[in-house]
Parts: structure tokens; C-alpha cells; sequence
């Protein structure tokens, strides 16, 4: 398995449950931080019996890597970077690229990428977490929004491309987690899981074939409300 994003916490949680209930051979955790993952890898050949290879990529200088050395068929990515809060969004142009190209740009070069070799095998699946906040637009994180919206759209017709190649997509759509990127926001206690509950959710998703999925469900009304609000009102809200 192809894990990218590995130091995120539901990268981590889903890792030793697909551990635990595939017996994965070979485990390959690209990350910008190696030193972090180092210590992750560690810690799973304590418990787990597999070969695990730690890989430096950095999104944001992402230009090509050669997946064809590699020997999986299932990729789960939880690349993300939710950027930082403030009024001054329009004035950050460093923290704007960065959003753009973690979250959407340069990540959709390397989920191409990948999805080359898996059609060479004419299997495999591609597991991706997107976000919620790419269903509207709200003024609180639209850069953010925006890129998780196009990284939607992009799964979908990946999904729609691989399909006669019997390659499935699952897209995963997480509403607020328990994570090291959200541990200085407040959020709502109801509507927030763990990286360990979400990723035992991912796992069923996966294995029934979903081609999209809410962390928690209850995200998808949510979002339906969201989504229905008319402009004219929703422009005046403070979401």
C-alpha cells in the first residue's frame, strides 16, 4: 500500500488497521517530515510483520517519481494542509500557494501518476480523502474549500476514467476530526470523531466498493442544508 500523507493521524490509524486485517506485504509512507515517519515506521515493526520503506516527497516540490518500482495496488491518501485563519486571506500568497497546491494542484500530478502504474496492472484502488468544506464555498476558509472542491471533482471523473480499468476511486469526505491540524480549533464535540473512528469507517467504505463517504454520516445532512441555503441569504452569513 501506497500511503501518502503518512504522519497524518488517520493516515497512522488506517495503516495498522489495514495492518491488522489485510496482512499487508509492503507498506511505502511518503512523507515530508522522514525523521516523523521514521519513528512511525519503528513502531509497526514492533507489532506487524511487513516491508515498510520510508519515502521523502514534499507536494510542494513535487515534480516526478518513478511508481512503477513499487509493488502495491491500494493508495490512501490523506494529504491536506487547512492553511491559516485570519482576515488578511487575500494578502497570503505564500500560504494561498501552498493551500492550493497540497490540497489540489500538485497532488492531483501525483495521484496521476500513480494511477498510471494501477492501470498497467489493471487493478487496485485509490482511497482519498477530500473534505466537506469543498461542498460550498464559505468566506471562514474558501481558499481551502476551493481546492477540496476541485480535488472532489477530480475523483469523480477519476473514478469515472479508471472504472473499465477495474481500478475503484473512494472518495472520503471528513467533517471535523481529532487531529494534529485541527488541535487549536474549537470544535463541536457531537460532530467530531477520531482519526481511529474514521478510519474503521474509511475501512468498510473500502471494502463495500463506496465511491463516496461522509466522516461521520451525519455530515451528509449537514451539507444538504448547507448546500440549499439560497445565495442571497447564504452571502450574509458568517459560516
Amino acid at each position: 500500500m501506497i500511503v501518502l500523507g503518512s504522519n497524518s493521524d488517520v493516515s497512522r490509524a488506517f495503516v495498522e488497521l489495514m495492518l491488522q486485517k489485510e496482512k499487508l506485504e509492503n507498506l511505502y509512507l511518503f512523507s515530508s517530515n522522514t525523521p516523523q515517519t521514521e519513528i512511525f515506521k519503528k513502531h509497526l515493526l514492533v507489532k506487524y510483520s511487513a516491508n515498510i520503506e520510508v519515502i521523502d516527497m514534499d507536494l510542494m516540490n513535487f515534480s516526478s517519481y518513478d511508481f512503477s518500482t513499487l509493488n502495491c495496488d491500494t493508495v490512501f491518501c490523506a494529504s491536506g494542509y487547512l492553511g491559516k485563519d485570519g482576515d488578511d486571506v487575500l494578502d497570503r500568497h505564500e500560504d494561498n500557494d501552498r493551500i492550493l497546491k497540497i490540497n489540489y494542484s500538485q497532488l492531483v500530478l501525483v495521484l496521476n501518476a500513480i494511477s498510471k502504474e494501477l492501470v498497467k496492472k489493471g487493478k487496485g484502488a485509490l482511497i482519498v480523502l477530500s473534505s466537506v468544506a469543498g461542498e460550498r464555498g464559505r468566506k471562514s476558509n474558501f481558499m481551502y474549500g476551493s481546492a477540496k472542491a476541485g480535488l472532489t471533482a477530480y475523483l469523480s471523473g477519476l473514478r469515472n476514467y479508471l472504472f473499465t480499468h477495474k481500478i475503484h476511486v473512494l472518495t472520503v469526505k471528513p467533517g471535523f476530526m481529532k487531529t494534529k491540524m485541527t488541535e487549536n480549533l474549537d470544535l463541536p464535540g457531537p460532530l467530531t470523531i477520531s482519526p481511529q473512528k474514521a478510519a474503521s469507517l474509511i475501512y468498510k467504505g473500502y471494502k463495500k466498493k463506496r465511491n463516496t463517504i461522509y466522516i461521520a454520516p451525519i455530515w451528509r445532512l449537514i451539507m444538504l442544508v448547507i448546500r440549499n441555503i439560497p445565495e442571497f441569504i447564504f452571502k450574509k452569513m458568517s459560516l
